[in-house]
C-alpha cells in the first residue's frame, strides 16, 4: 500500500456519483462511491435498489501525482478544495462510513451544523469501538457525526452502548464542514 496516499472528495455531474465510480474502475484509480440500501415499494411490489450516499461526491484514494488523471475523467467537476489545496479525508472517516454501510439499510442523511458535543466510544454491538461525536440522543436512537463530511448518520444503538470518552484536543470538525457545504 502507498503510503503517500489519501482520501479526497472529488466533485461530480449531478447523477454521475455510479459513471464516475466506473470510469475511475476503468482507470484502475481506487474509489469509493458510498451506495446506500434503500427499500423501495412500487404498487406490485418491493425492491432493495442501491442509490449514492453523497449526491455528487465520490471518494478517491490517491497522490497528488494523479490528480491531473483524475480530473480528466469525464463526469468530475473538480476536487473539493480547502484553503486553495485539495481537502484530505481521514482513512478513519472513510472507514466508518463502510462499516456503517455494511450494517444499516435506509441511511439517513442529514446536513448538520458541526457543534463540538461529548465524544463517545461505542461499547458494544456493530459499531463496538467506534468514536464520533453525539448529536442527539434519545430512547435507543443516537445520531453518530462525521464530521469530516459534515453529515450525522442515523443508527439505532442501545444507550447503555455508549460511553463518555474525556474530550482531547479534538479534530476541526467545522474544517471539513466548510470544505464540503460552505
Amino acid at each position: 500500500m502507498d503510503t503517500n496516499k489519501k482520501w479526497y472528495a472529488v466533485y461530480t455531474r449531478p447523477r454521475w456519483e455510479k459513471k464516475v465510480a466506473d470510469l475511475l474502475g476503468r482507470k484502475h484509480i481506487e474509489h469509493y462511491c458510498p451506495m446506500n440500501k434503500i427499500v423501495r415499494q412500487w404498487a406490485d411490489r418491493k425492491k432493495l435498489v442501491l442509490e449514492p450516499l453523497f449526491t455528487s461526491y465520490v471518494f478517491v484514494h490517491t497522490t497528488l501525482q494523479e490528480h491531473l488523471t483524475i480530473k480528466q475523467t469525464e463526469g468530475i467537476l473538480n476536487f473539493v478544495y480547502w484553503l486553495g489545496q485539495p481537502a484530505v479525508i481521514r482513512d478513519e472517516e472513510i472507514d466508518t462510513i463502510k462499516q456503517f454501510l455494511d450494517e444499516y439499510h435506509n441511511v439517513q442523511l442529514e446536513k448538520i451544523n458541526v457543534n463540538m458535543h461529548d465524544r463517545v466510544r461505542i461499547s458494544s454491538g456493530p459499531l463496538m469501538a467506534q468514536e464520533g461525536e453525539v448529536i442527539e440522543v434519545r430512547s435507543k436512537t443516537v445520531k453518530v457525526q462525521l464530521p469530516t463530511l459534515g453529515y450525522a448518520m442515523t443508527a439505532e444503538v442501545e444507550k447503555n452502548n455508549v460511553e463518555i470518552i474525556p474530550v482531547a484536543s479534538s479534530y476541526g470538525a467545522n474544517y471539513f464542514y466548510n470544505v464540503l457545504f460552505k
